[in-house]
């Protein structure tokens, strides 16, 4: 023979019937408490009721400093960060901006990779830049002179600054 026992909603009925001898009885549980902490126990009460109190101000003006409440233009930089991912940043607060592919290492070959599906990456850029950008997959950057060129063919393919 198998007994099952599922467990019914709500709480037990033990848990019920302590939590309303709790209640029925709380006054004495807090006359003890005081009697044996000669008054400590209302006391710590009352400071844990005041600060859960609003602080009132008392002639004071309080001023929240904020961002900047304009929004600025970003002013994009196209760089190549030192874990060789080729971005668009902003140039006032460091954000990325567009994601465009990485530098990858294959054996003794550093190559350009365009962040698409192809090349494995999550999220691929945009159409029309994998269109202006797509002859670009795959270019091989031999000397950091390459490097310095591809930046810059990117730079006026993309019409940034």
């Amino acid at each position: 023979m198998v007994n099952i026992f599922s467990k019914k909603e709500g709480p037990r009925r033990e848990d019920v019937a302590a939590k309303r001898l709790i209640n029925e009885n709380r006054s004495t549980i807090y006359r003890l408490a005081d009697q044996i902490s000669n008054g400590g126990y209302s006391r710590s009460r009352e400071k844990i009721r005041q600060s859960r109190q609003e602080p009132k101000p008392d002639g004071l003006v309080f001023h929240f400093m904020g961002g900047s409440t304009k929004q600025e233009e970003p002013e994009p930089h196209l760089r190549i960060s030192p874990n060789n991912r080729v971005l668009v940043m902003d140039v006032t607060s460091g954000k990325q901006l567009l994601f465009l592919g990485e530098i990858r290492d294959r054996q003794d070959l550093s190559y350009f990779a365009l962040a698409t599906k192809d090349n494995g990456f999550v999220s691929p850029i945009e159409d029309d830049i994998k269109e202006a950008l797509q002859d670009l997959d795959g270019v091989v950057i031999e000397t950091p002179d390459i490097k310095d060129k591809l930046l810059e063919v990117i730079r006026n393919r993309l019409q940034l600054p």
